[in-house]
């Protein structure tokens, strides 16, 4: 997967313990530009002069959180990579603060304590299999429908779908 294929990664943690193993395993899986940054307000500079292929974001990051650094990233005029895989790091891990993640525009979600089975299997995910991106009047991030239900036998709410399955749309 990474073979042949020159990535780059931002890892933004405020903790260096956490993030010189981060930094650790995806250097291990062959990533040759990562980069390490404790602050979120020069993490969002970083952002905007260089095109990182992944960013990592810990969630609980003193000054602006994880979440508001996502929502910058992906929204900000100024920012160069509106579409950067962002994988957020948290030990936030019920229901709620998925969602929170997930509306702020999160690509993908790891548990600390973190393993580097989980890590490599969420840079597959945002690598091969890359979602469409959705924007709205409130949201800007990826998809956050992860896949068909071939059960669902309802109407298309997308109008690209409904044109693919011949299903009407609707209004809500």
């Amino acid at each position: 997967m990474i073979e042949g294929t020159k990535l780059s990664a931002l890892v933004v943690e405020d903790n260096l313990h956490m993030l010189r193993i981060i930094a650790a395993i995806l250097k291990g899986f062959g990533i040759e530009h990562v980069q390490g940054c404790q602050d979120p307000v020069e993490a969002l500079e970083l952002l905007k002069g260089n095109p990182y292929d992944l960013l990592f974001v810990d969630r609980n990051l003193p000054i602006i959180d994880g979440l508001e650094m996502t929502r910058l990233v992906r929204q900000d005029k100024d920012s160069i990579n509106t579409f950067v895989p962002i994988i957020m790091i948290t030990a936030y891990t019920e229901r709620s603060s998925i969602r929170e993640a997930r509306d702020a525009g999160v690509t993908e979600l790891c548990a600390k304590p973190v393993t580097a089975n989980t890590i490599w299997k969420r840079i597959v995910a945002v690598v091969n299999k890359p979602r469409s991106f959705v924007r709205s009047e409130n949201y800007f991030g990826p998809d956050r429908r992860r896949r068909d239900d071939p059960r669902y036998r309802g109407p298309e709410r997308r109008a690209e779908r409904a044109e693919k399955t011949g299903l009407m749309t609707i209004e809500l």
